[in-house]
């Protein structure tokens, strides 16, 4: 009969063998391969994107406010 104090440390040993092994060294890898490929590019975080869709909606808004007033102010000049 097989003693469950060894079957578990042989459980164990077996997990650290597996977090240790060249699985976890190809993860490491990747990522660090990802990140420098994603450095590399031109891209923005999303709150980043969030803060400049913000700025532009604000934007069009005083754009469209300003381009009724021109109209009005024409409407005006013209005596109509």
């Amino acid at each position: 009969m097989l003693n469950p104090k060894l079957f578990e440390e042989m459980i164990a040993k077996l997990s650290e063998l597996a977090a240790a092994g060249p699985g976890k060294d190809i993860e490491k890898n990747v990522r660090a391969l990802m990140s420098s490929v994603f450095a590399k590019l031109d891209l923005v975080t999303r709150e980043e994107f969030d803060v400049q869709a913000d700025v532009l909606a604000r934007t069009r808004e005083k754009l469209t406010a300003l381009e009724a007033r021109v109209a009005e102010l024409e409407k005006r000049a013209t005596g109509q």
